[in-house]
């Protein structure tokens, strides 16, 4: 009995070995299927044509979190975003939301003598939305030339000192009146600014400068300090999916970056042609943009209202603009129209490739009005 279990046993393990065999034959056939499929990947993805990244080209990209100057310290990680194409002579080598790895270098915080804080950042690897890590070296700084900052902190600071004479003299002149600066020859009045001007002097010592803050949306511009390779993205790689819904056809002929009347740049209006050839009555209000965040913005009123209350029936051809305010506008997004009876999407065209077909002219005017932000907080002239 013990001979018959001793056979089934070894039977059992010679089984397992030849399925061992078969199961690791299948696996280096499928890396190799897999090896395959990724070179079809980069053949879909590339020209075929490679460019130079270099010491002339500057990246725009907005931070993925707060970076304070007061808070943040050295060393600390963080992560950021390309917010618009980068492209060489033949095409597009770096795609808008390619991320960016950065470390904070240096910071410091407000000091006083109307000091301002600042913050150095540098950038070792690029993350590209196919998944390579590209290493590069890149830098960022707030922190201004040392002449150009003493003569700024130079400038307030005599403002200060002339605003205090010119308080002082005044309150010498209430309290003493007209008649005793006659009388003193004017005396009273220069004692006044003296002293005015004195505090002044001790206010612009004793005044802290600003501290750095830069946040999710605000724009910085990153030198690259090395020659990086590399290859021409195909145009139709680059492509957001969209959605059609038959007889609905939506056409963006234009994309103007606004500022709201508060002065902030993160309105969007956008030029469209729509067909609609379904059996659905549709409305501007059913019109949305969604980011790659999955957040809805609905029309805005602050903006052009012109298609926002129009009804679109079966049958309607027509043209108009509408505007959207978004909360960070470097982001990417999509118009979306809805049946509003059935809450379903029926349409999701990408404004990314539209943007592509927008003139030049009209994309300079939304780069001017994406100017670099002010990255100081402001601070209270008279806080300790």
């Amino acid at each position: 009995m013990y001979k018959y279990k001793k056979l089934i046993a070894s039977l059992i393990m010679i089984i397992g070995l030849l399925n061992t065999g078969a199961v690791l034959a299948d696996t280096y056939k499928g890396h190799a299927e897999k090896f395959d499929a990724t070179q079809q990947d980069q053949s879909e993805l590339f020209t075929g044509q490679v460019e130079i990244l270099d010491e002339k080209d500057v990246i725009k990209m907005t931070v993925s979190q707060v970076i304070d100057g007061s808070f943040s310290l050295e060393g600390d990680e963080f992560f950021a975003e390309v917010v618009s194409d980068v492209s060489g002579d033949s095409g597009v080598i770096l795609p808008k939301g390619t991320l960016a790895h950065g470390v904070i270098k240096e910071q410091s915080e407000a000091r006083r003598l109307g000091r301002n804080g600042y913050v150095s950042l540098d950038f070792d690897y690029l993350v590209t939305p196919d998944g390579r890590e590209i290493p590069i070296e890149g830098k960022m700084s707030t922190k201004m030339h040392p002449v150009i900052e003493a003569g700024k902190i130079v400038a307030t600071d005599v403002g200060y000192t002339a605003a205090g004479g010119a308080i002082g003299g005044l309150l010498a002149l209430n309290l003493f009146g007209v008649e005793a600066a006659v009388a003193s020859q004017g005396y009273t009045v220069m004692g006044g600014a003296a002293v005015g001007g004195t505090i002044g002097l001790g206010m612009s010592l004793w005044r802290k400068g600003k501290d750095v803050l830069i946040s999710p949306g605000d724009e910085i511009r990153v030198k690259i300090n090395t020659k990086v390779p590399l290859p021409v993205y195909k145009d139709t790689a680059l492509k957001q999916h969209e959605v059609n819904y038959p007889g609905l056809t939506i056409k963006i002929t234009n994309i103007v970056h606004e500022k709201d009347p508060f002065g902030e740049a993160n309105t969007i209006t956008l030029s469209l042609s729509i067909t609609n050839m379904t059996n659905l009555t549709l409305s501007g209000m059913d019109l949305a943009l969604v980011n790659d965040y999955n957040n809805i913005f609905h029309p805005s009123i602050f903006g052009d209202t012109n298609l926002m209350f129009k009804q679109i029936k079966p049958g309607d051809r027509l043209a108009g603009r509408i505007s959207f305010s978004v909360d960070n506008i470097n982001r990417s997004f999509w118009l979306t129209f809805c049946d509003r009876r059935t809450k379903k999407t029926l349409s999701k065209i990408s404004i990314d490739n539209a943007y592509k077909n927008v003139s030049d002219k009209v994309k300079k005017k939304n780069d001017k009005l994406r100017k670099k932000p002010n990255y100081y907080k402001e601070r209270d002239p008279f806080e300790v």
